[in-house]
């Protein structure tokens, strides 16, 4: 097969300064060294419009002045209804072995070639300019720039959806947005019309446990799985069909945020997912995913005793493993924010020969959807002649002019037949060149109704109930509780728990506790317009995929924060810091003010952040260097104690070293006749004497903790006064 066209995507950056220096050095010569207008006239002031006198009124006639500003006035377009906060970057796929016996799809088949890609990853509710870290829905699309044409791949973090016909899209949007009435609350789905509308739709309640539980706040975007939501085909050379679901898997691993956390992180720090993407690729941790697929050959689907056209169902993976086919790696940032990460556009129509549609009704929908959404956004149908959207294998048809045209095609030809031409211009010859849609039997007549195979609306809310660990059910709790609470209107909260005694009376009775309304009834939601009463036998009762405590395989690019002031021990930290660095991890110094610090040697130590622009909350583990005076200092400094008591709050990595542990007294923790032991007395707050504990021991306990990523089973965390 041939080698796709290079996009610098491939290209892996080092990050160095002396490479950075020559990007610069590029970037100047690119741009040349005068200003001009978009005409190429050069510009003499830059500061001043044409006047009448030094202080007369401003020209009409200043062209300069009307061009600059009619391009700022028209900068703008309009964002994506959903998905609209986006961060994105460039990379390259590796399949790792041939795929043939599945399809025929060009860029599945070779594992000597690197396809490019482009991944963009959101938040679905929330505006442009709404914060990171809310709870919400993640998006993960990734555009595969193949030889065959490119091939968009439109997910989300979530496996499932709320709904399972596109028609219904619109008012489950709408039920989510601000209010109309007063615009409020924004990014956010703590508030009474969407809950009216989830209430009211039972097939929803699949979906509710995924977006309450800690999915929904993932650590970072390199820490979170992708899905491909829908039921799409795989076709081979011969015409064989299997259904396929696919799934990224993050190396780093499935991780998330603590709900206290990510509200505070969104006021300090409303950028924090970009920013985590951003820099870990900047400083060539380039994260990385590999793509799984679970494939059912056509005609057996029935035995897995659900339909699997129905978007609010997964396939267990304990039923059909994840085959890992290959991996994705982004290495590279993005040069234009707008001309790149806004004006992508994705869509699951992109398809290359040998992947085709399911009838999910929700996709089929999404066809239509997402190519008028993107004549709208991107001012025409030419939208595709933007660069970041251009394929990189060549193109060739009929369609001319429209809006924003860039392609200048030659000739007096726009239409075949032709005899003007040569008559078989851009022609496919063979059954077996080009996309060829899957031949399938439809059934009639036509009608406007769902499938009763779609009706059962809980088994698998309840599956993944069942699967997750006695922490994650008591966050998915606790979610709920947060969201209804906010729900002015007593009856939906009531709707609400009812609907959730369909998943797990236990669940439903815990959610309906604080919200002073009645006890769950099992029976309340049956009858209403839009349930059905219907339950396919479940196959499997509990799915460990489903849950996300799971360990980290290492502590890869985890931020570690080295709190210290003047008078810190070197020894005591120093070797434990390279370690950390050894394995990959960050470590910042925090302090009371920038600059440097002294150390207890008369030594000077380079200070990264102090405690007021640098919070815990940005870090994964908190390290307390030994040192009489610096342990003293901190001790008595505020924002030092609460940002150790605040980490423990959150479940991170504390670990003390020596007069360090000072600062765990608040917590009732004192350094006492450990030897050369490092003591636990808690989960994941560790203490040791540097001076005894043996070569690499206190490293190897604390990279061993931060690897647990957080824990959850801390005792009385909700009595730390952080």
């Amino acid at each position: 097969m041939p080698q796709p066209k290079r996009n610098p995507a491939s290209q892996p950056k080092t990050g160095s300064a002396a490479e950075k220096q020559k990007q610069l050095q590029a970037f100047t010569i690119e741009s040349g060294t005068s200003l001009t207008t978009n005409q190429g006239l050069q510009v003499p002031d830059n500061h001043n419009s044409l006047k009448a006198g030094v202080r007369g009124p401003t020209l009409l006639e200043d062209f300069i002045l009307r061009e600059k500003i009619t391009h700022f006035d028209h900068e703008r377009i309009p964002e994506r209804a959903v998905h609209a906060r986006g961060s994105a970057a460039h990379g390259y796929f590796k399949l790792y072995k041939p795929l043939e016996q599945y399809t025929r799809a060009g860029f599945l088949q070779n594992p000597e070639v690197e396809t490019p890609v482009f991944v963009r990853f959101s938040t679905v509710a929330g505006s442009a300019g709404s914060a990171d870290t809310v709870r919400d829905v993640r998006g993960f699309a990734v555009k595969f720039y193949t030889d065959e044409g490119n091939y968009d791949l439109v997910g989300n973090n979530i496996p499932v959806f709320f709904i399972q016909d596109a028609i219904k899209f619109p008012d489950l949007v709408h039920a989510l947005k601000p209010e109309p009435h007063h615009g409020m609350p924004q990014a956010a789905s703590a508030h009474d019309t969407f809950w009216d509308f989830v209430s009211l739709m039972p097939e929803s309640t699949h979906m509710l446990m995924w977006a309450m539980s800690d999915r929904a706040i993932p650590r970072s975007y390199r820490m979170m799985e992708g899905f491909g939501v829908h039921t799409f085909r795989l076709i081979n050379a011969r015409g064989d069909a299997h259904f396929v679901k696919f799934h990224w898997k993050p190396k780093l691993g499935v991780h998330s945020l603590a709900w206290d956390e990510a509200q505070k992180i969104a006021g300090k720090d409303a950028d924090f997912h970009r920013r985590d993407l951003w820099e870990a690729i900047d400083s060539g941790n380039f994260p990385e995913w590999e793509l799984g697929v679970q494939v059912i050959a056509e005609g057996k689907e029935d035995k897995l005793g659900f339909d699997i056209l129905d978007p609010t169902k997964l396939i267990p993976e304990s039923v059909v493993p994840v085959q890992l086919i290959g991996k994705m790696v982004l290495n590279r940032n993005p040069d234009s924010f707008f001309a790149e990460t806004e004006q992508v556009a994705f869509h699951p129509g992109h398809l290359v020969p040998g992947i085709d549609f399911s009838n999910d009704p929700l996709l089929q929908g999404r066809l239509f959807s997402y190519t008028d959404t993107q004549i709208s956004r991107l001012g025409g149908a030419n939208f595709h002649e933007l660069p970041i959207n251009k394929a990189v294998c060549p193109m060739h048809n009929f369609q001319r002019d429209g809006m924003h045209r860039q392609s200048v095609n030659k000739g007096r030809v726009a239409y075949e037949p032709n005899t003007l031409g040569n008559g078989t211009e851009f022609r496919v010859d063979g059954g077996s060149q080009g996309f060829q849609s899957h031949p399938e039997v439809l059934e009639s007549p036509t009608i406007r109704r769902r499938s009763p195979s779609f009706d059962d609306h809980f088994s698998h809310a309840t599956l993944f109930w069942n699967s997750q660990s006695p922490t994650e059910k008591d966050h998915i709790v606790a979610a709920f509780r947060f969201e209804l609470s906010k729900v002015e209107v007593p009856d939906i909260r009531q709707r609400m728990v009812d609907n959730l005694a369909h998943v797990d009376a236990k669940l439903a009775a815990r959610v309906a506790a604080p919200l002073g309304i009645q006890a769950p009834d099992a029976k309340a939601a049956a009858g209403r317009l839009g349930f059905r009463d219907y339950k396919i036998a479940q196959t499997v009762e509990e799915d460990a995929a489903l849950s996300m405590a799971r360990p980290a395989p290492d502590i890869k690019t985890r931020k570690v924060a080295i709190l210290v002031a003047d008078g810190v021990d070197l020894f005591t930290f120093k070797r434990i810091q390279q370690d950390l660095l050894d394995a990959g991890a960050v470590c910042k110094v925090i302090a009371p003010q920038l600059g440097t610090v002294n150390t207890s040697s008369g030594k000077q130590l380079a200070v990264d952040h102090t405690f007021a622009n640098m919070p815990s909350v940005m870090f994964d583990a908190v390290l307390l260097p030994g040192g009489v005076n610096s342990a003293s200092a901190l001790a008595q400094l505020g924002d030092a104690v609460h940002f150790v008591l605040e980490a423990y709050k959150h479940c991170k990595t504390v670990c003390a070293l020596n007069e360090g542990v000072q600062l765990l007294s608040t917590l009732g923790f004192a350094l006492e006749s450990q030897g050369n032991q490092v003591m636990e007395p808690t989960a994941g707050v560790l203490m040791a004497d540097a001076r005894k504990a043996a070569e690499g021991q206190i490293s190897q306990a604390l990279m061993a903790a931060m690897a647990r990523h957080r824990h959850w089973d801390r005792v009385n965390v909700d009595a730390v006064p952080a």
